[in-house]
């Protein structure tokens, strides 16, 4: 059963349609500051990354459900709801189908990797938004996911691409500076998340 829907924080003006669950809300006032502790070496990768104006295109094929998004999200100096949303629903968490307004700088974290590793292939997302419960399930049987995680605040995400190896990929985000990188070489993908720098 879906949870009550309301409008998206996200989105400039409000207005926008954004369906999101009411935890959602919460995430999305928690990820309005979450470059916050970037440093300017983080903030010059990211800025030469979306840099000068240009389309913001983002490949993603979601490992659980096969959905995928290849689209532009930023256009025209906005990004643009209409692909913010649907981005939402590839990210949200598959075991209680329920989607958060995910902060939109991780998308622009990911556009960077891609132009920085020349990818044309889809990040695959092995997790993206969480909400608490399957957080807590998660954290009950892994010592490897955090209480706290940044996934139930929709600013973080773990991602593979085809043919790319893990630890290159965790290196390139480590230099980028722009907010936690996690290596999980065993299975085989990255953590990515626009909160404080940070590695593991």
């Amino acid at each position: 059963m879906r949870r009550p829907r309301l409008a998206c924080p996200c989105c400039e003006g409000g207005g926008c349609g954004h369906a999101v669950g009411r935890r959602g809300v919460l995430g999305a006032g928690l990820g309005l500051g979450c470059f916050a502790a970037v440093g300017p070496g983080g903030a010059a990768a990211l800025a030469q990354g979306v840099a000068g104006g240009a389309p913001r295109r983002l490949s993603i094929q979601r490992v659980q459900t096969g959905e995928t998004f290849d689209d532009v999200y930023w256009r025209d100096g906005r990004y643009d709801r209409e692909a913010l949303r649907r981005l939402d629903w590839v990210f949200r968490d598959p075991s209680l189908d329920e989607a958060t307004p995910m902060d939109p700088r991780l998308f622009d974290v990911l556009h960077t990797m891609a132009r920085l590793l020349d990818a044309a292939e889809a990040f695959q997302v092995v997790s993206g938004y969480r909400a608490p419960e399957t957080n807590a399930a998660r954290a009950r049987a892994s010592r490897r996911v955090s209480r706290v995680s940044l996934h139930m605040s929709g600013m973080a995400a773990d991602v593979r691409l085809p043919g790319r190896d893990s630890t290159a990929m965790a290196r390139l985000a480590a230099e980028m500076q722009v907010g936690g990188v996690g290596l999980y070489r065993r299975d085989g993908f990255v953590h990515l998340d626009c909160g404080p720098a940070r590695r593991w």
